[in-house]
């Protein structure tokens, strides 16, 4: 055993939750971002200001015409499984050999392909990393391990995991159609926790395939936490923290929140209230990229899902047009209630004295 645990320590493989459900998933969503969330802004610009560069095939592959963002988006599986590859601290020879583990397991995942992808792309690396230097023939043996792992249980495991995440996020998002209030609550509450917690809201929605009015819930409860920590928290951290936090990731109160719990109520409260006005007053849907959905304002990300949710609603029938009501649900779940709501709420804790001045100041 102690033989065991040190080949684990020499290799760097730590089996804990802290390196496959934090480390890895956020990774994932870094690897989401910069392919399918740039590909889809890409298309989006193309299409609203009439880029012909943009909105032309630049590729043709096996009879499959390609955009430019629509290159960026069809590589989300290998830059998902390179970016948990690197957050595991793959070498090189491993980390290289995950583009080929990610593209199977999101291909054969499906709709689910991310959530196969977290699964398939850690046991591939980690299988990888046990058999690296190892032998004189390295450069053979290291990626004939790690691709020959990750493709087997691609097609072994990736079609179940991907059809489980889909019937959970298919669940989640027919209860909150059958009940837009109570679910628009949980949803709000939930995710926009997970955002704030050192776990991605954004790997988690999109393993998922949160969309939907579940996904306009979950932009809201990440809005919440996102602005409502913003603005609670600006006579410390001023128009820094404003933006860190605003625009940036709320994540950034995780140590304030382990020194006084008390601070992280009113976000979760504003986010309770903001769920069901998005859900049942708006009727705010995300029917852009599912990773959106768990993005919030972070970097305007989960506004621009809505909004080319619009345009691809438009520009299919499904929508006739985007109206001012839509634009004016969007501003106030997004920016204007937990701006508003968020301070309100934490005035009584302020006064018994539960939060002080400093207890949100990042250093």
């Amino acid at each position: 055993m102690n033989r065991f645990q040190s080949f684990l320590k020499r290799k760097d493989i730590e089996i804990s939750a802290k390196r496959y459900l934090i480390d890895a998933l956020g990774a994932m969503a870094q690897g989401l971002f910069c392919s399918l969330l740039i590909g889809t802004i890409i298309n989006t610009i193309g299409t609203q200001f009439s880029i012909g560069f943009l909105t032309q095939p630049v590729a043709q592959i096996s009879g499959t015409d390609y955009t430019v963002g629509g290159i960026a988006t069809a590589m989300s599986g290998p830059a998902m499984a390179v970016a948990i590859g690197f957050a595991l601290k793959c070498p090189p020879l491993v980390l290289f050999s995950m583009t080929a583990v990610g593209f199977a397991s999101n291909a054969l995942g499906g709709a689910g392909g991310p959530l196969a992808v977290l699964f398939v792309a850690i046991i591939a690396a980690e299988c990888g990393k046990a058999v690296s230097k190892e032998t004189k023939i390295d450069i053979l043996v290291t990626p004939l391990v790690t691709v020959f792992i990750g493709i087997f249980l691609s097609w072994l495991i990736a079609p179940p995991l991907g059809r489980a995440a889909m019937s959970v996020g298919s669940l989640i998002m027919w209860a909150t159609d059958l009940q837009p209030f109570f679910m628009g609550i949980f949803v709000s509450v939930v995710v926009g926790m997970a955002l704030t917690l050192p776990i991605s809201s954004a790997a988690i929605c999109a393993a998922l395939g949160l969309i939907g009015l579940a996904g306009g819930a979950a932009v809201a409860g990440c809005c919440a936490q996102m602005v409502g920590f913003a603005v609670m928290s600006f006579k410390e951290n001023k128009w820094g923290g404003l933006v860190s936090q605003g625009i940036g990731t709320s994540m950034l109160q995780m140590g304030n929140i382990v020194k006084n719990p008390w601070i992280w109520l009113p976000p979760i409260l504003t986010s309770a209230i903001t769920g069901p006005v998005a859900t049942c007053l708006f009727g705010l849907e995300m029917q852009g990229a599912p990773v959106s959905s768990g993005m919030g304002t972070c970097g305007l990300v989960g506004q621009i899902g809505v909004y080319t949710g619009w345009v691809s609603d438009v520009a299919s029938g499904a929508k006739a047009a985007i109206t001012p009501f839509d634009w004016l649900g969007l501003v106030l779940i997004s920016f204007v209630l937990p701006a508003v709501l968020c301070p309100l709420i934490a005035l009584p804790f302020r006064r018994a004295g539960l939060i002080k001045d400093g207890d949100m100041k990042l250093s």
